[in-house]
């Protein structure tokens, strides 16, 4: 029997277009979207469309460094820390993400890529294909290779900055099983362009970030290769000169894309603002969650922070100096929440910052949407007083999350 002539069992989803708001529903079979049709208002049930719920691509967070508890740089990370994090994603809405290793010890970076690597291959056996059902479209190696300079090199510990290594990333990415798919760094050191066509040749995007460049050196990254501004606005010094800074030079330099940490506490409105109007459909939103994300308010002890403080609002900040983050502790969709509530742009175009962009800057078949052919990686969700709250997710047509009733 040729098994290609056996139908396809075809699932179907209900619900309001993110960007139109109008009814549809998604034919789903195959780990593809098979149709996408609109419904008619008298063949809704009761309650009509104000009571369905919106249906939208699944998220892409490129920068996540834990969540839930779990941390992607712990010396003690496990391939079970790595299945229950995706597990975790999938709760929010997450259905490709790049987990985030920080500047560290060589040892302490090999082997978490070693062991995020040995998760993906096991759930790649037992799932019996690609790496596109479990969730995890890459690595972001951030650091070691940023600014030395207090300020820009925010929490990251200075006795492990250096400048760009080409040997160096070699053996991580052979640790990593070739998953290393962005590297974060500043240009300020003078390896920089060559370091960066090096990664571009081997398929890594680059991304600028914490950095003290000048103006000069962010446009030859720029011409070398880089394509992002890593979490542009934050990890910066407090005071910066009026004009030039390097600010002002990754917002000007139309070959960056940028990514911002859009919680409500990282970044003024104003900034987000500015950002949206100056990149427009190459603004990203990423989460930058740390292993407190997801948690209980409260106050812990972490090993880089000492004394931090949860609040129930989601900010995280050291516990005796509040006015100073401790990290991000909230998850993408608030990020789309805040941009939607604070006016900055509407709920199609902030959801797209955090789906169909990061999948464009990083050639992931998602980019395509909500379109017959696209990969099935669907969030449905409601949004009640400018919160979202996932509903349901399904990564390549299968149901991985819904949220109890």
């Amino acid at each position: 029997m040729d098994l290609r002539s056996i139908p396809l069992s075809v699932s179907y989803l209900t619900g309001r277009h993110y960007r139109t708001g109008e009814p549809i529903m998604l034919g789903l079979a195959g780990g593809i979207i098979t149709e996408c049709r609109a419904v008619a208002a008298n063949d809704l049930d009761e309650g009509g469309v104000e009571a369905l719920p919106w249906v939208a691509p699944g998220l892409v967070d490129l920068q996540i460094n834990g969540y839930g508890g779990i941390d992607m740089n712990a010396l003690d990370l496990s391939e079970e820390d790595v299945i229950t994090f995706i597990e975790r994603m999938w709760a929010e809405g997450v259905t490709s993400f790049y987990p985030t290793m920080i500047t560290g010890a060589d040892e302490s970076i090999h082997q978490g890529l070693e062991v995020i690597h040995r998760a993906c291959s096991r759930l790649e056996r037992e799932w019996g294909g690609a790496g596109e059902m479990h969730s995890i479209a890459g690595i972001h190696l951030e650091g070691p290779f940023i600014s030395p300079e207090d300020g820009p090199r925010g929490a990251h510990n200075r006795s492990f900055v250096r400048a760009p290594e080409p040997q160096c990333l070699e053996n991580w990415q052979q640790a990593g099983g070739g998953r290393i798919r962005i590297v974060t760094l500043s240009p300020e050191w003078p390896e920089s362009e060559d370091f960066i066509r090096r990664c571009v040749e081997s398929g890594i995007a680059v991304a600028i970030g914490h950095t003290a460049a000048t103006g000069d050196q962010i446009e030859q990254a720029a011409a070398s290769g880089a394509r992002l501004s890593t979490h542009l606005g934050n990890g910066a010094h407090p005071v910066l000169p009026r004009h030039p800074n390097y600010i002002w030079d990754q917002l000007a330099e139309d070959r960056l894309w940028a990514s911002v940490i859009a919680d409500g506490f990282h970044l003024p409105d104003a900034f987000l603002k500015i950002a949206h109007r100056v990149k427009g459909d190459r603004l990203i939103l990423v989460s930058d969650a740390v292993s407190l994300g997801g948690m209980p308010p409260g106050i812990y002890d972490t090993p880089v922070g000492g004394n931090v403080t949860l609040t129930p609002q989601g900010r995280l900040h050291l516990t005796d100096q509040p006015a100073l983050l401790a990290g991000s502790a909230l998850p993408l969709t608030a990020g789309i929440g805040h941009m939607l509530s604070a006016g900055i742009c509407s709920l199609g175009e902030a959801w797209d910052m955090a789906s169909i962009a990061p999948s464009r800057l990083m050639n992931l078949e998602t980019e395509a949407g909500l379109v017959p052919g696209a990969p099935a990686d669907i969030a449905v969700f409601t949004v009640q007083t400018g919160k979202i709250r996932i509903q349901e997710t399904y990564k390549r047509g299968k149901l991985q999350f819904s949220q109890p009733a």
